[in-house]
């Protein structure tokens, strides 16, 4: 499980250092692709191959499958560590996230997530005062979350 939150910076070249925990759990070859919530996803190969998966059962008949299966795959690119640890991001999936200088890492369970440090700093911010409601309803029934 990836799980934690680190700090780095982005490079003018857009090389950002991931932390030798998450490379460590994410194996050699990677793939980032856009987020949710204006974010990156980073996923371990084997992960991506069970999410795409589950993607190829959407109808293609449904405007949201294709709309979904667009947004999440067009920018979805395999990325390796270099020597000392970091990965490319691609200028398209920079300028999606936000991606100026600071950077925000956080594990979620079976994905990393990348985001700009203001942004992510701002959606903490406005969800501050939700999260106990938010964890109520998704654990409402269950005796101890």
């Amino acid at each position: 499980m990836l799980m934690g939150e680190y700090h780095h910076s982005i490079d003018d070249k857009g090389r950002l250092i991931i932390p030798s925990k998450f490379r460590n759990e994410l194996g050699e070859e990677i793939v980032i692709t856009r987020g949710l919530d204006k974010c990156l996803f980073v996923y371990s190969k084997e992960e991506w191959n069970k999410v795409t998966a589950k993607l190829k059962t959407l109808p293609f008949t449904k405007k949201d499958a294709r709309d979904f299966n667009r947004f999440f795959l067009s920018g979805a690119t395999t990325s390796e560590f270099d020597r000392t640890g970091r990965i490319n991001i691609t200028s398209p999936l920079a300028i999606y996230a936000g991606l100026s200088k600071d950077c925000v890492i956080i594990g979620v369970n079976e994905r990393l997530e990348i985001w700009d440090e203001a942004i992510f700093n701002s959606f903490i911010e406005s969800n501050i005062d939700n999260f106990s409601t938010i964890a109520e309803n998704l654990f409402e029934g269950e005796a101890d979350a």
